[in-house]
């Protein structure tokens, strides 16, 4: 999820990507699939060996065919098992759809909102990468809006089980997704026992970021619980978090998650299970430490996360929509638009 050009003398076949000014990370590609500008951002899909298609967004590694799961099962097992039955949930971001094809497991839930800014993203996932979605677009349960997602659930009236924040880094306009004051919002818009998920940038690449975002949650939720977990195309040890008034996701025990999880008939997946659930909550010292920091909350009117050295690298610059051109036909619009 970090910034990447092409490595210098490496040509065109290797990928690098910065995880912050000091260090980053590379990986090999093979075809390009798809690159072209959106109205919003630019867009490419890659053919790679070592994690097959590969979504790209402004020169940032999305997701993956061969390791989604390790992101997609943690961001939504987690809060989802922790809740006694969750029935209707908001995703907003997760136009990949790897985050609803794993909400959509759960036998109990009814209804499911996708809020998605740009509807490019949600096209190319569709023709692309059927493996990470596998047609969840196309469910009769979900209803995809393509909107801002702060302004979208201002205007909202209806009140979620679980709302999951599968979101871009908070550089430029996605800062409004990471404040106290949407953070409050999104507590307003709970139902009694709801949880929030969102991944909170890693404590190793991002130490002062992590830190930052864990204290706006705990400036509007009671229950705040960051959890670790490593995504290889994100190349370092990756946050995220629970967030509800009322749910704390390691308050049950092992045979409790697991009952659940038998009763939604989940089936088989590839990382998380009941033990995960609690492995993951379990904190290195220097994380304790980060968390304790005494750091600015992220508000509207205050300090950007993006305006720290951490992200001295990801000033994605924007290249005009004449330098880049479509190599595929326009696709058809997503069934279930709204």
């Amino acid at each position: 999820m970090y910034h990447g050009t092409p490595a210098a003398g490496h040509g065109p076949s290797v990928v690098s990507e910065s995880l912050n000014r000091n260090c980053g990370f590379h990986y090999a590609t093979g075809e390009l699939l798809h690159r072209h500008r959106s109205d919003w951002q630019l867009l490419e899909v890659l053919e790679t060996p070592e994690f097959g298609r590969v979504l790209r967004v402004d020169g940032i590694t999305m997701t993956s065919e061969h390791d989604e799961f390790y992101y997609h099962e943690n961001l939504v097992h987690v809060p989802a098992l922790a809740h006694r039955g969750p029935q209707n949930v908001l995703i907003i971001g997760g136009g990949d759809g790897g985050a609803l094809e794993e909400v959509l497991k759960h036998a109990c839930v009814r209804h499911v909102s996708l809020v998605e800014l740009d509807p490019a993203v949600i096209e190319l996932s569709s023709r692309y990468l059927e493996s990470i979605h596998r047609g969840a677009f196309r469910d009769p349960r979900v209803t995809l809006h393509f909107a801002d997602g702060r302004h979208w659930l201002t205007s909202c009236e209806h009140a979620f089980d679980l709302i999951l924040l599968d979101l871009t880094d908070p550089v430029g306009p996605s800062q409004a997704l990471y404040t106290a004051e949407f953070y409050e919002l999104c507590r307003t818009r709970l139902a009694q026992g709801g949880v929030l998920a969102l991944h909170v940038q890693s404590p190793v690449a991002r130490p002062q970021t992590f830190a930052r975002i864990a204290a706006t949650l705990r400036s509007v939720f009671a229950h705040v619980r960051p959890y670790l977990v490593y995504v290889p195309t994100y190349g370092t040890w990756f946050a995220m978090a629970t967030a509800s008034t009322t749910v704390d996701p390691i308050a049950d025990s092992v045979a409790g998650i697991m009952s659940r999880f038998d009763e939604r008939a989940l089936g088989e997946l590839r990382f998380y299970n009941p033990a995960t659930h609690f492995a993951g909550f379990a904190l290195p010292n220097f994380v304790l430490d980060l968390l304790r920091q005494d750091v600015a909350i992220v508000t509207d009117a205050g300090e950007r996360l993006d305006g720290h050295p951490e992200f001295d690298c990801c000033c994605l610059a924007q290249r005009p929509p004449s330098a880049v051109t479509s190599t595929t036909a326009a696709e058809p619009r997503c069934p279930n638009a709204v």
